[in-house]
């Protein structure tokens, strides 16, 4: 089956390359961006404000290709690619949870963004915690659980070019 999408609109950050990015958006503390959203869509918008963290989704463009097995920065040994947030997906989707800042007329301001400068946006959600009955107890994180505190300092390379 095939599947379109369109471009909602373009986040806008200081990182024009991928080697040296942060690799997780807590490793992008402080770092702000724009979303400018596309004036179609701009309706959309109304009452999004009142959240203070939004999930944005994306299409990790300039990646090419896949891979099923990856050794991800984090950690020196190979996983299948659905264990990790690794960017070399069969599709080149990408979220991340940022701090919403402001929105005014078709931009959206955010910071601890790990993104891509002309990044192309997919979507918005608003960020909501533990409200519904999806609350997970019993939650395990795989190999994350003795790698996850990297992710702070952690930078990409070309690895996954």
């Amino acid at each position: 089956m095939k599947i379109e999408m369109e471009s909602i609109g373009t986040i806008h950050t200081e990182f024009k390359e991928i080697e040296g990015m942060p690799i997780q958006p807590t490793g992008a503390k402080g770092v702000k961006g724009t979303i400018e959203i596309k004036d179609k869509y701009v309706d959309g918008l109304k009452d999004l404000n009142d959240f203070s963290h939004i999930h944005i989704i994306y299409l990790l463009h300039k990646v090419d290709g896949y891979m099923l097995e990856v050794k991800p920065f984090m950690d020196d040994n190979t996983h299948g690619v659905f264990a990790t947030r690794s960017p070399k997906r069969p599709n080149r989707i990408g979220m991340s949870v940022v701090k919403l800042t402001d929105v005014k007329d078709n931009k959206v301001c955010v910071e601890n963004i790990d993104v891509l400068d002309g990044t192309p946006l997919l979507d918005i959600k608003p960020y909501v915690p533990q409200l519904y009955e999806d609350t997970i107890d019993e939650l395990k994180i795989g190999w994350f659980e003795t790698k996850h505190k990297k992710a702070k300092s952690q930078k990409s390379d070309d690895r996954f070019k």
